[in-house]
């Protein structure tokens, strides 16, 4: 789905011609010309990237900047006019993630774009991989986990059991779930393999074992773990 990006600023013939290269490199623009009607478009579009105008009339681009900011965490390109060092200062300060000072060039600001679009994906995919629940961390990417800052040492089938459950939380598996999950298909061990494994995870992940406080025992069903983080 294309980003969405809310373009801000007064001068119309400006807007349009952003707006046309932007929409060539696939990216969908949403036009405010004033503070207002800027505040009213981040509510009800959502963009992506908010592209600001501090020089704007009625509510100015750093009240918009700290209204947003107050609400949404979404990327703001401030847009300053030449010289304006102080305005760059505030509007970061604010809350601003970058700025570009006009004139300027169309390229540049695409490169501003795309620069932003690509830190939030690498942050986005980072916090997909990272699982938090009160004290525990687990790193699905780097195949990691920590209790109080403490890494602990887990086997491959402890660490994918942890996984499956950590990754669907409150979901109730049954012993044959996870034997077919973990090991698959063919395998024909015993389902107290499961049991095996379950508590020796708990014995390395729990303060007390016998009183888990991560993965729970559904009785007469199977395992699941805790929901909330």
């Amino acid at each position: 789905m294309a980003k969405k990006i809310l373009l801000v600023d007064d001068e119309k013939t400006l807007v349009k011609a952003l707006t046309f290269n932007l929409e060539k490199e696939g990216y969908q623009v949403v036009p405010a010309y004033d503070g207002e009607e800027a505040l009213k478009k981040v509510e009800t579009e959502n963009p992506d990237l908010v592209i600001l105008d501090l020089m704007l009339p009625g509510v100015d681009g750093f009240e918009v900047c700290r209204k947003v900011r107050k609400n949404l965490d979404v990327p703001i390109i401030m847009l300053t006019a030449k010289g304006d060092d102080i305005d760059k200062i505030l509007g970061l300060e604010l809350g601003a993630d970058d700025y570009i000072t006009k004139p300027f060039n169309p390229r540049e600001l695409l490169a501003r774009v795309k620069a932003i679009f690509r830190r939030s994906d690498i942050q986005g995919s980072t916090l997909k991989n990272l699982i938090k629940i009160q004290d525990m961390q687990i790193d699905l990417y780097q195949h990691k986990v920590r209790v109080k800052e403490e890494e602990i040492d887990l086997t491959s089938k402890e660490f994918a059991l942890l996984n499956l459950m950590a990754s669907n939380p409150g979901r109730v598996f049954s012993r044959e779930q996870l034997l077919e999950q973990i090991w698959g298909y063919n395998y024909y061990g015993d389902a107290r393999t499961v049991d095996v494994h379950i508590r020796h995870l708990r014995e390395k992940l729990e303060s007390d074992p016998s009183n888990p406080r991560y993965i729970l025992t559904v009785w007469g069903t199977g395992y699941k773990f805790r929901e909330g983080r």
